[in-house]
């Protein structure tokens, strides 16, 4: 594929040459074989150092048209699928050692900073959390043994926004041998690209947009650094956290319809954040395409587009974040995001429940904080649905 190439283009074309395959098929097909022959004539030549192909978890063709297809999609030149977006956040950290520092941003997904806080600290890691809009804060905590430093943009579930570009001046500055990872779920590799601005690591739960159809779980890493690639590869095959080849044919299914599907993504999401900032039992919207967002200006400059995740603080008390939950319909009361059905999640005891209650409570994410992931279903009927579960909401609130 030629760089000149729209992603658009690349989400269909990149990865999927027929010229691949003696067969000349269109679409890649399913490699479910484990192994692959080896001649006895190359076992014992001096100069072999292997196949491409010999053992599935070590590569398969299958994976390998889906890791070249993401690759192309942020401008990365490697990239790698895992079994899992938590998969690639364990393989992340094993490129540290025992007495390393990690920075991460104050305001992750439930399931990082369970496994930061639970699990990576066991391997004598200092781990140690910080407010990433507040670049003095930042400043403040490098320190010269930080080797990650861990961002997620927009983060989850409070929508902040970080300045990419200035977050990795900082490091050259101040810790020029830590790695930035970048978690972009939320924006899918369509509408921001952590590579441009310096950022080692573009991290995703292939799960959410990229697969969009509630049916796969996935992770990938996107890197321009081939000293990184060649680590990675190596613990992806090591650590076996790799994802199925039928998974991969499946991501790779969805991955066509990216770009259309985030188009909608975007203009419902838009449309919501909108309504709900206007409705009287909303006390405030988060959404980073919106003008009211403390980081608006920057989401426009660092961004390609917004995606369908809004989160927003409803007026009353747990009572009626009760009543708001039972009466909607289509917006469905399940965690995960960014797929084709619109779905709602209460962070404080759904994604988020493994947060000690006490940082949540600092964090400000409480019974009123719900998370939208605004699917592609026609935004009129989206809006009747709300419109319907703020009215419930507003008649069972107390009356003085």
């Amino acid at each position: 594929m030629s760089s000149n190439h729209e992603l658009s283009t690349r989400a269909i074309h990149c990865g999927q040459s027929p010229d691949q395959w003696t067969h000349r098929a269109l679409i890649p097909p399913i490699v479910s074989s484990t192994t692959f022959e080896l001649s006895v004539e190359q076992l014992f030549d001096t100069k072999f150092i292997g196949n491409e192909y010999d053992y599935s978890r070590t590569g398969n063709p299958t994976r390998k048209c889906l890791e070249t297809a993401l690759a192309s999609l942020e401008l990365a030149k490697y990239g790698l699928c895992f079994s899992s977006g938590m998969a690639t956040t364990v393989t992340c950290c094993h490129l540290l050692s025992t007495g390393d520092h990690v920075l991460s941003c104050d305001d992750i997904y439930g399931g990082s900073h369970r496994y930061f806080t639970q699990c990576l600290y066991r391997s004598g890691i200092d781990l140690e959390f910080g407010d990433f809009t507040d670049l003095s804060d930042v400043a403040n905590k490098l320190r010269p043994t930080t080797r990650l430093i861990w961002v997620e943009t927009p983060s989850n579930p409070l929508m902040k926004v970080v300045d990419l570009k200035a977050l990795c001046e900082l490091r050259d500055r101040k810790a020029p041998q830590a790695i930035i990872a970048c978690d972009n779920t939320f924006m899918s590799p369509l509408f921001q690209r952590p590579l441009d601005f310096g950022v080692d690591l573009s991290v995703h739960s292939v799960t959410k947009y990229i697969n969009g159809h509630s049916d796969v779980i996935m992770g990938a890493i996107l890197t321009n650094r081939e000293d990184l690639y060649i680590k990675l590869k190596f613990l992806q095959n090591a650590l076996g956290t790799v994802s199925s080849p039928f998974d991969c044919y499946l991501v790779n299914r969805g991955l066509k319809t990216l770009t259309a599907r985030m188009a909608v993504h975007q203009t419902n999401g838009l449309e919501i954040a909108r309504y709900l900032e206007s409705h009287p039992m909303v006390t405030q919207v988060l959404h980073s395409g919106l003008p009211s967002h403390p980081q608006h200006e920057l989401a426009r400059k660092q961004c390609r587009g917004f995606s369908g995740m809004i989160s927003f603080r409803l007026k009353g008390d747990a009572q009626q974040t009760q009543v708001f939950l039972k009466s909607l319909k289509l917006f469905k009361l399940v965690v995960s995001l960014g797929s084709v059905e619109s779905r709602v999640e209460l962070p404080a005891r759904m994604s988020h429940l493994s947060v000690p209650r006490e940082r949540l409570q600092l964090m400000t994410i409480d019974d009123q904080l719900l998370r939208l992931s605004v699917g592609i279903e026609d935004f009129s009927d989206l809006i009747a649905d709300l419109e319907e579960a703020l009215k419930c909401v507003q008649k069972s609130l107390p009356t003085n």
